[in-house]
């Protein structure tokens, strides 16, 4: 289950099996948590090894104190940090009146991972996902001891607005253990999204995180200087990186080109997690045992095929012929399209129009409704294929 919170994760899990098993009652299934880089993907981590949530007061993507937190990993994952994204600088941290990417800061993103570093974690994974920030990584590099510097050699403020005004990346002060190699920072994030360009994340993201016409345009001019500062300034062993255009230097507002800066390895979600080992889960080989898979996600649109869980998900599922169905809160533009890339069936949990208030306090049934609704009609393909009818029209 990908965008939904790790806090409710068990719950909605329990919700969804009940409603398979009302209609198909003799059902075996296995409820999988799959953590996906957004909020709530260090305590799922955490969960999934027998860690712990270290919490930390850093500064929120708006200049306030926020109460955060990153996970110490345990078991076999010993010495592995989490660091979410959505923890210390996600869009539900910015207040709705002061949703302006041009001013926002991932400050506390770095103050999570300096925290990490001297609490001796020698691997650092970071989610990159439910970002409320476009500031190409600075307000973390500055967290971690850089210097970002304008002509004048003046600071210069971490935001979208203030990309332009950037003239040289320093980082003779960068934390020691990161300026000696010691530690290592994986990001898991979506490849699609690069910095610059037609697809770059001023143009694809700004306006989803209150951005204005000339603010993207700006913002996207910006992000063009800041690629050639870091391909510039980088740590030497990074200079080789494309910051412009390298798969997924754009995530949580170029977040990634900025701590690829400082040698951090971008990786896929899935890559990066499932594939790590670190959630514990051999998602391959509960495939090969699955007759159906059932995912969820709190929106599936447009974007769905480009990262997101279920996408991933269903390619997995497609290499072991296992159909996929998905359900979500909503369905929104460009929702069929996930049918080109192994999702065979979606269905909103919502059986008539409602507010998101009325949807979340009566959540409960109408999880366990749909998911019985969604078990029943593939009961009836079944029946149908099992008797070689084929569905005809009624007049």
């Amino acid at each position: 289950m990908g965008g939904i919170r790790a806090g409710q994760q068990d719950q909605l899990r329990i919700l969804l099996a009940a409603g398979q098993r009302r209609a198909l009652p003799g059902a075996a299934v296995k409820t999988v948590p799959i953590a996906d880089g957004g909020e709530g993907t260090a305590e799922t981590l955490a969960c999934a090894t027998g860690g712990q949530l270290v919490p930390v007061t850093v500064t929120g993507p708006v200049g306030q104190q926020v109460q955060s937190h990153y996970a110490m990993l345990g078991g076999e994952a010993a010495g592995i940090a989490v660091v979410e994204m959505a923890a210390a600088a996600g869009l539900r941290l910015v207040p709705r009146d002061q949703r302006d990417p041009g001013t926002t800061t991932s400050y506390g993103v770095g103050e999570l991972i300096a925290a990490a570093i001297d609490a001796g974690a020698s691997k650092i994974l970071v989610g990159c996902g439910d970002s409320g920030t476009s500031d190409g990584g600075m307000g973390a590099l500055q967290a971690l001891g850089a210097r970002i510097l304008d002509a004048k050699g003046r600071e210069v403020k971490a935001g979208g607005n203030y990309l332009g005004r950037v003239d040289r990346l320093g980082l003779s002060g960068l934390h020691p253990a990161l300026a000696a190699g010691q530690v290592q920072i994986t990001m898991a994030l979506n490849q699609h999204n690069v910095l610059t360009g037609p697809r770059g994340v001023a143009r694809v993201f700004g306006p989803q995180k209150g951005a204005t016409e000339e603010q993207v345009e700006s913002m996207s001019a910006g992000f063009e200087r800041w690629a050639s500062i870091l391909r510039r300034d980088a740590l030497e062993s990074a200079r080789s990186t494309d910051f412009a255009l390298a798969p997924g230097t754009g995530a949580s507002g170029g977040l990634g080109a900025g701590l690829a800066a400082v040698g951090a390895v971008l990786l896929p979600r899935f890559e990066a997690i499932l594939d790590s080992g670190l959630a514990g889960i051999d998602l391959d080989s509960m495939l090969r045992g699955a007759d159906l898979v059932i995912t969820a996600e709190g929106a599936i649109d447009f974007q769905t095929p480009k990262g997101k869980v279920p996408a991933e998900v269903a390619r997995r599922a497609s290499l072991h012929g296992v159909p996929v169905v998905a359900l979500a809160g909503t369905l929104g533009r460009g929702c069929c399209d996930v049918h080109d890339i192994g999702i065979d069936a979606i269905a909103s949990i919502m059986p008539i129009p409602m507010t998101l208030q009325e949807a979340v306090d009566d959540g409960e049934r109408l999880l366990i409704e749909a998911a019985e609704r969604f078990m029943r009609t593939i009961i009836l393909g079944a029946s149908m294929a099992a008797a070689r009818l084929s569905p005809r029209v009624a007049w």
